[in-house]
């Protein structure tokens, strides 16, 4: 049965590898091999357009960039129930035990030398279990706090034109992403965390309210393992909270563009934070916040790795194509501005 599980398990992390892979692969080919293959390049350009990159010969089969909000109304949703279920899965099945009881308490149900090895393995075994659940807690924690201000930014900063259209694969994408880089944070103990959740709601359904057991929230309980994560997780979660601050500015800097231009298809140049080095520092901090998920990571999950990569890939492609509209657009766009790392690309 436990076999069966983890191989049910390792499914669902190859799936998502597989999305990941082949959803940069495209991104790569267009990007690196545009001279021998520029109408491939133009195809993957046209399905990536949207907003003032968009040309208006070009907008069959779009939809109005406004959309972009089920973009995040579906991440809240979804890294919202993700991380719920998978703090309340963790704090059920790994609470904290300190290391000297639990050795004790393998240890005293077997005897003899021959089986001290497996003991130390059934030790290691299950406290990086533990760990890995917890580490996950924190990486989905992360994540939510970013779809909740987009989310925000959507609905309050972002006011897109009317007129402001994206490629319905572009919208197809986006929604992929903001489903699969959730749960990529948390895959290797996904199915067992909807396994709880289901147990937990047939048992709601059949005791009902009254007869479920009533414990006392413990707060405490929940906070106290995610304190003891190792080292590296708490930098990743200090370049995560960089990137989310710049992102954070840079967008309100787009906004009052939008708020401070009457004409509808009005642009102007924008200023400030990175907007001094780079064109589109709001996908340089998110290329910087997926870079701290995958030092939080511990450096060590493929499928965070894949991850990160589609995200380098496919906001570099779409930025050099954004500096090259703007360069197209302004005259006296600053010409030591780079695309979007600053003194390199």
């Amino acid at each position: 049965m436990v076999e069966s599980n983890q191989a049910s398990a390792m499914v669902v992390v190859w799936l998502l590898r597989a999305g990941w892979i082949a959803a940069t692969l495209p991104i790569v080919i267009a990007s690196v091999l545009s001279s021998k293959f520029s109408a491939f390049h133009d195809l993957v350009l046209w399905f990536g357009r949207r907003g003032k990159t968009m040309e208006s010969s070009s907008k069959k089969l779009s939809v109005p960039q406004k959309l972009f909000c089920h973009f995040y109304i579906l991440a809240v949703i979804w890294t919202t129930f993700l991380l719920v279920a998978t703090w309340l899965y963790a704090y059920k099945t790994a609470p904290i035990v300190s290391e000297q009881v639990l050795y004790s308490s393998i240890a005293s149900q077997l005897t003899g030398v021959s089986h001290e090895l497996s003991v130390h393995k059934s030790h290691i075994s299950l406290r990086g279990y533990k760990y890995g659940i917890w580490k996950s807690v924190f990486l989905l924690f992360l994540i939510e706090t970013q779809v909740l201000r987009r989310l925000f930014e959507g609905i309050y900063v972002f006011k897109y034109s009317p007129s402001a259209r994206m490629h319905i694969v572009g919208y197809l994408t986006g929604l992929f992403f903001y489903t699969a880089a959730p749960l990529s944070l948390c895959s290797t103990y996904a199915l067992e965390v909807f396994e709880f959740v289901t147990n937990m709601s047939a048992e709601f359904v059949v005791k009902g309210k009254d007869r479920m057991q009533v414990t006392e929230y413990d707060l405490w309980g929940h906070l106290n393992p995610l304190i003891h994560l190792k080292w590296y997780v708490w930098i990743g979660a200090a370049f995560f909270s960089w990137g989310w601050i710049h992102q954070r500015r840079c967008h309100a800097i787009l906004g009052s563009l939008r708020e401070n231009n009457q004409k509808v298809n009005d642009y102007t140049i924008p200023h400030g934070d990175w907007f001094e080095y780079v064109s589109s520092p709001h996908y340089l901090a998110e290329i910087v916040m997926y870079g701290g998920l995958v030092i939080a990571s511990g450096f060590s999950d493929i499928t965070v790795w894949l991850l990160f990569g589609f995200v380098v890939a496919n906001l570099s492609f779409t930025a050099a194509e954004t500096h090259r509209w703007y360069i197209r657009k302004f005259d006296s766009y600053p010409r030591n501005r780079y695309a979007i790392i600053p003194f390199v690309y």
